[in-house]
């Protein structure tokens, strides 16, 4: 530490001059302390200073906080106030006073409570207690809330307000608890058990901000404690987003203020409103979509849909072109036994059979010739009469024409089991001349056979 040497011998300094070795000689031999006493002759000044003296039993000295600290402090000072400021020691060079530049200031005690604090905090940690595997979810769409809370707390009022703004149908309930002073910690503890047990869905444990020793109740075990142990999620909002507690580590949401706590449990209504209304759009532009592609679908069967006439007339074709085969196919086997028929006539006048021998024989062989193409010609005359009947009895005009009918179901097949039909259906019925629509009254089943 060098700290600067006055002038020695008969040299004559400037009051300025002294004042400013005296400061140099201050600041430097002194760092940043911590100093304690009491707050008197307190001034707000316009420019934002602030000035006053930090005083105990037996001595005071005057202090200084400039604007740029003096807006960070977050709380008020006041005459009488205890308090533990840290200080540069200086000295105010135009009027040669002693004086202490303060950093910072907090309310005497405070740094036994913030070792207090520190080691709660560490205890609870080691134990598990702030574990982010065992925080609840909190739920997206609560239907009821409890808030844990003063009901003379400012706090209260903002929660409720923004709860009734962004969830009116919300139903609240309140459980009031002291949040300050002497055994404020066992009654919040208490509220919490009572409102785990009171059927909600989240608890919102809240206070407006304040020092240290206010929010203390907060820092406390128990507090802690009742809020792992409660069955259904916290909310933390206590104070001002730069204060911590115990509490907000235990909690499994800490929300930095009492409103954010209640927009972060309660789904804001125009919001969901809006998406319930962008989901509605959707869902129609999707149905008629859908509408349209059956439709397409419609037209598409409906192009390849065959009516019954077209289906007869294909089957007359059918018909006749079997009876055209069949008639090929006779007269082919006639031309191969006349053919058969000449070539063994050719042999026998070719042959020198004995006429004599031979006569008994070769009438035998004319007879059982014609026999044999008698028979073959009714053979397949015979066939050729079945094949017709069968022809006829596969011509669907030809049922028709019997008085029967030709029912097409809704799905534009034929109807053959009336399982298949429910009362309502429409039927599309076809007769030999003619067609009628029906509706089905009464479907009445046979039962199978075992």
């Amino acid at each position: 530490m060098l700290i600067p040497t006055p002038p020695v011998g008969n040299s004559v300094l400037s009051v300025a001059s002294l004042n400013r070795l005296v400061r140099d000689c201050l600041e430097a031999a002194f760092p940043l302390t911590w100093v304690g006493g009491e707050i008197s002759n307190l001034t707000y000044a316009a420019s934002g200073h602030v000035y006053f003296s930090l005083k105990d039993s037996s001595a005071q000295v005057r202090c200084v906080i400039w604007r740029s600290r003096a807006q960070l402090l977050g709380w008020r000072l006041e005459n009488g106030q205890k308090i533990e400021a840290r200080a540069l020691v200086s000295f105010y060079e135009p009027r040669g006073e002693f004086q202490l530049n303060i950093e910072a200031v907090r309310r005497a005690g405070q740094g036994d409570l913030f070792e207090r604090f520190l080691r709660l905090k560490a205890q609870l940690e080691a134990e598990g207690l702030f574990a982010p595997e065992n925080k609840r979810p909190i739920p997206a769409f609560p239907r009821h809330i409890a808030i844990v809370s003063s009901l003379q707390a400012a706090a209260l009022r903002d929660v409720l307000t923004t709860l009734h703004r962004r969830a009116p149908h919300l139903r609240i309930t309140i459980f009031p608890t002291l949040v300050q002073g002497e055994g404020a910690g066992a009654k919040i503890a208490e509220a919490l058990g009572q409102a785990a047990n009171g059927g909600c869905d989240t608890i919102i444990l809240c206070r407006g901000g304040g020092s240290i020793e206010d929010l203390w109740a907060f820092n406390e075990e128990c507090v802690a404690r009742a809020i792992r142990a409660s069955a259904i999620p916290v909310i933390s909002g206590i104070g001002h987003e730069t204060d911590f507690t115990i509490a907000d580590f235990a909690a499994d949401l800490r929300a930095p203020t009492p409103t954010a706590a209640a927009e972060l449990v309660s789904p804001d209504r125009d919001s969901l409103l809006n998406r319930l209304g962008q989901l509605e759009n959707q869902i129609r532009r999707r149905v008629e979509r859908s509408l349209a592609d059956q439709q397409q679908r419609i037209d598409w069967l409906g192009g390849r849909l065959i009516h019954p006439a077209e289906r007869i007339r294909q089957r007359h074709q059918e018909n006749d072109a079997l009876g055209l085969r069949l008639q090929r196919a006779l007269f082919r086997q006639i031309d191969r036994s006349r053919l058969q028929l000449t070539t063994l006539g050719q042999r026998q006048t070719t042959a020198r059979p004995r006429p004599e021998l031979q006569a008994g024989a070769l009438e035998h062989l004319r007879h059982r010739l014609a026999k044999q193409t008698q028979w073959a010609l009714s053979q397949h005359s015979g066939k050729l009469n079945s094949l017709s009947s069968s022809l006829k009895q596969l011509d669907p005009h030809a049922v028709l024409t019997r008085g029967y009918a030709l029912a097409i179901g809704p799905d534009g097949r034929a109807i053959r089991d009336a399982s298949a039909l429910a009362p309502g259906d429409a039927l599309k019925l076809s007769f030999a001349r003619g067609s009628a629509t029906a509706t089905v009254n009464q479907v009445v089943t046979t039962p199978e056979a075992d």
